[in-house]
C-alpha cells in the first residue's frame, strides 16, 4: 500500500447507515466465493442490500444466474482488488465487505486498507501470518478510529479454534473457576479437502519467508500476531511442540529475542493412550487464539498455553497413522521452503479455484474438541462440529454468517473495532448464527470423579 493511511473517514465517506449497499461479496466467481454467494442467497434477510463483485461482469452474471431467486436482482460490480482507487471507491459504497480473493498477501492489502480507512466492516478467509501481521501494523489504529471491524480468518481457519477456546474461557469465568492453563484442541475426526487457495497461500508465505530471515522468524514466532509481543511469555512451552515450526530464536519487533518451541512431531497421550500428530492448520490457528487472549487483556489467563493436535487412534495403527501424517506434513512444509521442490509440489497439489464435487462435499464433516484445565483445577471440554466439508461448505457458512453479522450490525456483536479475530470481532453473534445452521458449539464441565 502506498500513500498515507488516514486515521479517520474521508470527508466524502457517507456514514455506514447511509450507504448504497449493506454487503458486497468480492471474489464471487471463485469456488468458495460461489458457495458463499449461495449461502447468502439462502440465508440473508430479504431487506439486506447485497452486491457481487469480481473482475469480469460476464462471470459474475453466470454466478448470479445459478443462485436462488432472492439473488436475481443483486447488482454486479466490476472491480480489480489490485486497483487501489477502485477498492477505495467500493469501500465507500457499502457497510461491509466479505472477500474470498486470495492469497491475501498478493490481492488483499488494498481492499483491507480501504475498508479500515472508510469505516467499512471487513471479513476474509486468510490463513497467512505475514499478511495479518502487516495489516495489524498498518491499519489497526485506523480501524479503531473509524469504527471498522476488520475480522480476518473467518473460515475453517480459524473459527472453530477461536470460538472454541473463547467459549471455554467464558464458561470457566462464569463458573468462578479462574482462567485457562493447559488447553489443547483435538481434531477428533475430519473429512474434507484443503482448498487450492489455502495451498497457494502456504506456498507464497514459505517463499517470502525463505527470502527474508526476519519474515521467517515472524512466521515461527508463536506470539507473532500479539498486539504487544513483549508482554507475552518468553518460553518454550507456548504450546505442545507439534504445533510450532522451528526451534531457533525469533527477533521481536523491539529487538528482543524470543525462544520458540522445539519440534516433536508425534506423541502419545498418557491418559487416553491416543496417538497424536500435528494438526496442519495449528501453526496459524494457535496464533489467532493467542491474539484473542491478548486483545481481551489476557482474559484467558497469563498462564494460558494452547496447542492443536490431530488424534489418530490407539495402538500400533494409531502410531503408524500419526507417523505417516507427520511425514506428509513435514514433506510438504520442507518442500515449500525451496523453489525447485515448490515447483514439483505445485504440479501435485490443488490449484486456486479448484474444488471437490458436490457428492464429495456432501460427505464432509468435522469434530473438534477443546480440552482445558483451569487455574482452580476444573476441567472443561468444548465441542465444535458440523456435518459439512470444513474447507468448502462449512467455510462458506462460517464466512457468510460472519459477514451477515457485521452487515446487519447484529446486536450480539462485541463492542470492538480494529484488526480483530473471530472471537473478539464477532463472539456470541457468530456462535448463535452457526448454531442456527446446525453447527454444534457446546461446553461441558468434566471434572474427575
Amino acid at each position: 500500500m502506498t500513500g498515507p493511511h488516514p486515521q479517520h473517514p474521508m470527508p466524502t465517506d457517507p456514514p455506514r447507515e447511509n450507504r448504497e449497499f449493506d454487503l458486497v461479496l468480492v471474489g464471487a466467481t471463485g469456488f468458495v466465493g460461489r458457495l458463499t454467494a449461495a449461502h447468502l442467497a439462502r440465508s440473508a434477510p430479504a431487506e439486506l442490500r447485497i452486491a457481487l463483485a469480481g473482475r469480469t461482469e460476464a462471470k459474475l452474471a453466470e454466478v448470479r444466474a445459478d443462485l436462488p431467486d432472492p439473488a436475481a436482482d443483486w447488482p454486479l460490480l466490476v472491480v480489480d482488488t489490485l486497483d487501489e482507487v477502485a477498492v477505495r471507491r467500493l469501500a465507500r459504497r457499502t457497510r461491509a465487505v466479505v472477500t474470498t480473493v486470495g492469497p491475501y498477501t498478493a490481492y488483499g492489502r488494498h481492499l483491507l486498507g480501504a475498508c479500515a480507512a472508510a469505516g467499512t466492516h471487513y471479513v476474509d478467509l486468510t490463513g497467512e501470518v505475514l499478511f495479518v501481521r502487516d495489516m495489524i501494523d498498518r491499519h489497526h489504529a485506523t480501524a479503531q478510529a473509524t469504527g471498522a471491524r476488520i475480522v480476518t480468518s473467518c473460515g475453517f481457519d480459524s473459527v472453530p479454534s477461536d470460538l472454541g477456546v473463547w467459549l471455554t474461557a467464558r464458561r470457566a469465568a462464569e463458573d468462578g473457576e479462574g482462567t485457562l492453563g493447559r488447553t489443547v484442541l483435538h481434531v477428533r475426526s475430519m473429512r474434507g479437502g484443503m482448498s487450492g487457495g489455502t495451498i497457494d497461500s502456504m506456498r507464497r508465505q514459505f517463499a517470502e519467508a525463505a527470502e527474508d530471515p526476519d519474515r521467517a522468524a515472524l512466521v515461527r514466532d508463536p506470539y507473532g500476531l500479539s498486539p504487544d509481543r513483549d508482554a507475552e511469555p518468553d518460553r518454550a512451552d507456548a504450546g505442545h511442540p507439534v504445533s510450532e515450526a522451528g526451534a531457533s530464536p525469533a527477533q521481536g519487533p523491539r529487538g528482543r529475542r524470543h525462544r520458540l518451541a522445539a519440534a516433536a512431531p508425534v506423541r502419545r497421550d498418557t491418559d487416553s493412550g491416543t496417538w497424536q500428530a500435528p494438526f496442519f492448520m495449528a501453526g496459524y490457528n494457535t496464533r489467532i487464539v493467542r491474539r484473542s487472549n491478548a486483545l481481551t487483556d489476557w482474559s484467558y489467563g497469563r498462564g494460558f498455553r494452547y496447542t492443536e493436535v490431530s488424534d489418530t487412534g490407539t495402538g500400533p495403527r494409531g502410531a503408524l497413522t500419526a507417523a505417516a501424517m507427520t511425514a506428509v506434513l513435514g514433506g510438504v512444509a520442507g518442500g515449500m521452503r525451496f523453489s525447485p521442490t515448490r515447483a514439483l509440489l505445485d504440479r501435485a497439489l490443488s490449484k486456486p479455484g479448484d474444488g471437490p464435487s458436490e457428492e464429495t462435499m456432501a460427505r464432509g464433516r468435522f469434530v473438534m474438541e477443546v480440552e482445558a484445565t483451569t487455574t482452580t483445577g476444573a476441567r472443561y471440554v468444548t465441542r465444535v462440529a458440523a456435518d459439512r466439508d470444513p474447507g468448502y461448505t462449512g467455510t462458506a457458512v462460517m464466512l457468510g454468517e460472519s459477514a451477515l453479522a457485521l452487515a446487519s450490525e447484529d446486536p450480539a456483536l462485541p463492542e470492538a473495532a480494529g484488526v480483530l479475530t473471530p472471537a473478539t470481532g464477532l463472539g456470541q453473534a457468530l456462535v448463535e448464527r452457526l448454531r442456527a445452521h446446525g453447527f454444534t458449539l457446546t461446553t461441558e464441565r468434566r471434572d474427575a470423579g
